[in-house]
């Protein structure tokens, strides 16, 4: 008879607390034990893998499959060409997806998996390098790898002993230690990283450029040095980016005027109405390069605690002017 779940009115916090950090004590025993047991196995797995000219084809029935598809993805965005194959469709036709070319990653806790041993000999005879991820040594699958990652734990973190929980947070940890090693080795940077990650936070800061994002041409505000207050206010609001670049005669930047310029000119006696915008602009701008990355912008906004930024040449002349709102919409900031 199943025991009898405990009511709400007798269930501590403190006993789930405990719980909870119970299973975390135990998976970090269990993960030091396998740490400990990275070696020339673990090394020899990886130069399988960079040796390779193929990809990293991971295979895994039930937990150990949903692992083994995290393990492709992490190795697959960092560096390393990976996907997941599911051992029943493989035998059904999927197999061709794997090439002689391809190192196969197998991962059975048990290592007697059947949808993954019927693959053996089709992969042996194709010739694919084998590394075999398994709690058990002498198991058939272990035996039959070119390499095996050995992640064999004492204790489950169920009470029951039966969920796999210490056993899939070793074979995903050591996922994640051969996928961070192979990163290591290729000299993967976080440059290479954005580039397989464009749509996420990390790929737009690292990829998005000063002139993604700036206003130029007919869009950039810019008025002259002899230009009256009133006609650079006229220029603002036809821009509207709450600021405009200030030039010489040869198009050089000489200032900015912002609203707060504005601001702080009207807490003054100055006649606004007869002001020239040389009277009123902030001298010497803080500016940045088009080469440069739209992140060195925001830091620099954020830096100087200031709202926009012009934009300009090896010359010193205005490209482009930009603000946060720009870098808001770009969500690089």
């Amino acid at each position: 008879m199943a025991a009898s779940p405990l009511s709400l009115d007798t269930l501590h916090d403190d006993d789930l607390v405990a719980s909870g950090r119970r299973v975390l004590e135990i998976e970090r025993d269990e993960l030091n034990r396998v740490r400990d047991r990275i070696g020339a196995e673990f090394a020899a797995a990886c130069r399988l893998v960079l040796g390779s000219r193929g990809r990293v084809v991971t295979t895994g029935m039930g937990k150990s499959g949903h692992i083994a598809r995290k393990i492709a993805a992490t190795l697959a965005s960092t560096g390393t060409p990976s996907f997941y194959v599911h051992p029943g469709e493989a035998g059904h036709g999927d197999l061709g997806m794997i090439t002689e070319d391809d190192v196969v990653l197998a991962l059975s806790y048990s290592g007697e998996s059947d949808e993954v041993l019927m693959l053996l000999p089709v992969l042996k005879r194709q010739g694919n390098p084998l590394i075999s991820m398994t709690g058990k040594p002498q198991s058939s699958l272990a035996r039959a790898a070119d390499v095996h990652l050995d992640v064999n734990v004492d204790h489950e973190a169920c009470p029951l002993a039966l969920a796999p929980t210490s056993s899939t947070t070793a074979s995903l940890a050591m996922g994640d230690a051969l996928a961070v090693a192979l990163l290591d080795a290729r000299g993967f940077t976080a440059d290479d990283f954005a580039r397989s990650h464009p749509a996420g936070s990390l790929g737009r800061r690292l990829l998005l450029h000063i002139t993604d994002v700036m206003h130029s041409g007919d869009d950039l505000p810019c008025v002259p040095q002899d230009a009256s207050l009133s006609q650079a206010l006229m220029e603002m609001s036809r821009k509207r980016l709450g600021m405009t670049a200030v030039v010489d005669a040869d198009g050089r930047l000489t200032g900015l005027f912002t609203d707060g310029d504005l601001r702080r000119a009207l807490d003054t006696d100055l006649d606004v109405r007869a002001a020239g915008i040389a009277e009123v602009m902030t001298h010497n701008p803080r500016t940045i390069g088009a080469d440069q990355l739209a992140v060195e912008a925001a830091r620099l906004l954020e830096k100087h605690k200031i709202n926009g930024l012009i934009v300009v040449d090896g010359d010193h002349r205005p490209v482009g002017a930009l603000n946060i709102h720009d870098l808001l919409r770009a969500k690089v900031v």
